[in-house]
């Protein structure tokens, strides 16, 4: 499993020898966290080499990349819906994936299946020689290179680690969205939001426009994305939201404007995230496709009505409700609180695993006292990095000491105990971690 990343990955195999024709898409998966020794290996020279040597597949007509903390995923899907809203074919990369591999690859709004993932890996291996990729790169080239032979009109690339240095970072794209930045994955972008915003601002391009999703970037976002030459669009600046009780506004500095319904994704921080989407396919109509404006009202609003990313406040029904998130850091428990405070009260029970190189006291913070009683989950079975029930226990005490809360050693039985324990009319919230919302969803749909 590639820790650096949270992903989840069935891997029987644990096998070192060159994979051949016959391998299962398991198999290979297996193969490739060996290749590298090590899980993250930040840089652009390696990746870059086999692409070329692949012949560098431009994977669209037009490409958008999606960099940031949070909110990457639920853009990608506002993108794609949209695009798709308007008869485009369109391929989106995300990661990590929640229940299969299959699910960080699709094209015309179809996971890519075992085969061609397979025959994408293959002819990878061939061109990468004596050099060693991570398990992250393997993914990156496959979409670039399935990408490429499905002749989309729009190819969108969800950024995977910071950007500067990302592996997505070998294409240039027509449009760089930046949605949020803040405080994850320190040890590699750098100790505060101003590092962590240079580093992210590496996606951009001279010329070529760049949109801030956030109405209070880091100043270092915004100095790194002047040094690049990028043309840079700001939420609150030259694209504003203004909320109503139909829905909602969107409106740019240049005139355009659009009356909107409520995104289908319920967080309230979603209509930051279409408002950054929509400022994207502007930013590509006034260069003059592939989306003509004339298009791009109903295009927008059918996008709106039907995006879907799962473990985003995912309903999962019942009553007590379930509902599950993958927010795993203090800005998406921001959010989360947000959300929370926007619902009828009702006590809460929470089902919260986490990996131990998070900041697991600022989400814990975040919550709060919305939080009526934790059920722990300890993730030390599911992941090298997973916080174990004591250690996640000990930290809830020390940041919340009136804190409810009960132990157990896995995701499993925190969520036996929480629907054991809520009644009708309360309702259950599972998040924390990828490990958390996978194990919560594979639960349910047994």
């Amino acid at each position: 499993m590639r820790e650096g990343r949270e992903v989840l990955s069935c891997a029987p195999s644990r096998s070192t020898r060159s994979p051949s024709m016959s391998r299962t898409l398991a198999e290979w998966l297996a193969y490739q966290e060996q290749v590298h020794p090590h899980s993250i290996a930040l840089g652009l020279e390696r990746v870059r080499g086999a692409w070329q040597r692949m012949g560098a597949p431009v994977p669209a007509r037009r490409v958008i990349t999606v960099g940031g903390t949070n909110g990457k995923g639920s853009t990608v899907a506002l993108l794609e819906a949209m695009l798709q809203g308007a008869g485009l074919r369109v391929g989106a990369f995300t990661s990590p994936h929640l229940l299969a591999y299959n699910e960080r690859v699709r094209i015309a709004g179809r996971d890519a299946d075992d085969a061609a993932l397979v025959a994408s890996f293959e002819r990878i291996e061939v061109a990468r020689g004596d050099t060693q990729l991570t398990y992250f790169e393997y993914g990156t080239l496959a979409a670039l290179d399935l990408f490429a032979r499905a002749q989309l009109d729009v190819a969108i690339l969800e950024v995977g680690l910071g950007g500067r240095l990302d592996a997505v970072n070998i294409v240039d794209a027509d449009v760089a969205v930046i949605t949020t930045v803040d405080l994850d994955h320190m040890e590699w972008l750098g100790p505060d939001r101003d590092s962590i915003g240079r580093e992210k601002a590496g996606i951009a391009r001279a010329g070529r426009p760049a949109i801030v999703g956030e109405l209070d970037p880091p100043q270092g976002l915004l100095d790194a994305l002047a040094a690049s030459g990028a043309r840079v669009e700001r939420a609150g600046t030259d694209f504003r939201t203004e909320r109503h009780a139909d829905g909602w506004r969107w409106q740019h500095r240049d005139g355009t404007a659009m009356e909107l319904p409520m995104p289908a994704l319920v967080a309230p921080v979603q209509i930051a995230n279409a408002a950054a989407a929509i400022a994207a396919l502007h930013a590509l109509w006034i260069e003059g496709g592939p989306l003509a404006p004339q298009d791009a009202y109903a295009a927008v609003c059918r996008g709106l009505r039907h995006a879907h990313v799962a473990a985003r406040l995912q309903s999962l029904g019942g009553d007590p409700p379930l509902i599950v998130d993958v927010g795993h850091n203090p800005q998406a428990a921001r959010a989360l609180a947000a959300w929370l405070d926007a619902q009828p009260p009702a006590h809460t029970h929470a089902v919260y695993g986490a990996l131990a190189d998070k900041d697991v006291a600022g989400v814990i913070a975040a919550l709060g006292a919305r939080i009526a009683h934790w059920h722990l989950a300890g993730l030390d079975g599911a992941s090298p990095r997973g916080l174990a029930m004591d250690a996640l226990a000990e930290v809830l005490q020390q940041t919340l000491p009136q804190a409810k809360a009960d132990r157990h050693a896995d995701v499993a039985a925190a969520l036996a105990a929480a629907r054991a324990a809520a009644r009708p009319g309360e309702r259950i919230l599972a998040f924390g971690s990828f490990f958390v919302a996978a194990a919560v969803i594979a639960e349910h749909d047994q």
